[in-house]
Formats: C-alpha cells, sequence, structure tokens
C-alpha cells in the first residue's frame, strides 16, 4: 500500500461522521473469540436501560472493542498490508465505532467524563484548523515542497 493510501484510510476512520450510514458487522474476532456484535448490540439496545447485573458484560465489551479497534489501527498505521486489507480493516474499524456509539448511548453516562472527551476534541478540531490555517498541514507542506 502506498503512503497516501494509508493517510486516506486513516483520515476516513478519524473522520467525526465516519458511522453514519454504516452497519454493525454481524459477527467479528476480538482477542480471538468470535462475536456475534450485531446481536448483542440490539439486545442490549432493545431495553431502555442497561440492567445492573449486564452492565459488567456491556463495560466489558466496551473495552474489548476499544481494545480491537486500536489493533487494528494501528496494522493500517504500521503493517505492510495491501491497500484491499487495509479497506477491509477500515471497515471494520468503523463497525466498531458504529457498536460502540450504540453501546455508548445506553443508560446513565458520566457527564464529567463525557465533558471532557468533548472538550478534548474540540482541541483536536482546533489544533487541526490551526495547523491548516497557518500552513503547517503535513499534507499541504508537502506538496509545496516538491
Amino acid at each position: 500500500m502506498q503512503e497516501y493510501e494509508r493517510k486516506q484510510l486513516l483520515e476516513r476512520v478519524e473522520r467525526e461522521g465516519a458511522t453514519v450510514g454504516a452497519d454493525i458487522p454481524e459477527t467479528i474476532t476480538v482477542q480471538g473469540e468470535e462475536i456475534d456484535l450485531r446481536t448483542f448490540v440490539f439486545e442490549i439496545k432493545r431495553r431502555e436501560t442497561v440492567p445492573s447485573g449486564e452492565r459488567d458484560r456491556v463495560e466489558q465489551a466496551k473495552k474489548n472493542l476499544r481494545r480491537e479497534r486500536l489493533e487494528r489501527l494501528e496494522q493500517i498505521e504500521e503493517d505492510d498490508i495491501t491497500r484491499e486489507k487495509g479497506e477491509e480493516l477500515a471497515q471494520s474499524i468503523i463497525g466498531i465505532d458504529r457498536a460502540l456509539n450504540a453501546l455508548e448511548s445506553l443508560g446513565p453516562t458520566d457527564l464529567e467524563r463525557e465533558q471532557k472527551l468533548q472538550h478534548a476534541q474540540d482541541r483536536k478540531r482546533w489544533m487541526s484548523f490551526l495547523k491548516k490555517a497557518l500552513g503547517q498541514d503535513d499534507d499541504a507542506s508537502a506538496r509545496r515542497g516538491r
């Protein structure tokens, strides 16, 4: 895979609206174990709140999905993979994000944690904007240097 293709895939999975219209994968292999992800998410989502007995199971599933997402992202970033494998990984990451979004929206939320997360995302967007505005964007400087 070419470096520019790698960058395109990474940008696609990090895009804010990447999960819009995306499907939750039917099954996914996490930590070597195949999980019926879509069934799990829909089973949990159809309840208004997660029962206390299920909360630990949902939290563990979210933790495993985040770990799997990170591993797949690192494969795109670092491994010597084909364009097709990269596309497959990107689609699976977007599907994982869709499942995580669905699971995160359940029950009571930790408002302080949510506020910190929102602040971090706002700061990241602001820094990205400033870099582009000041001409420090990696893509822009690479094009000017050629």
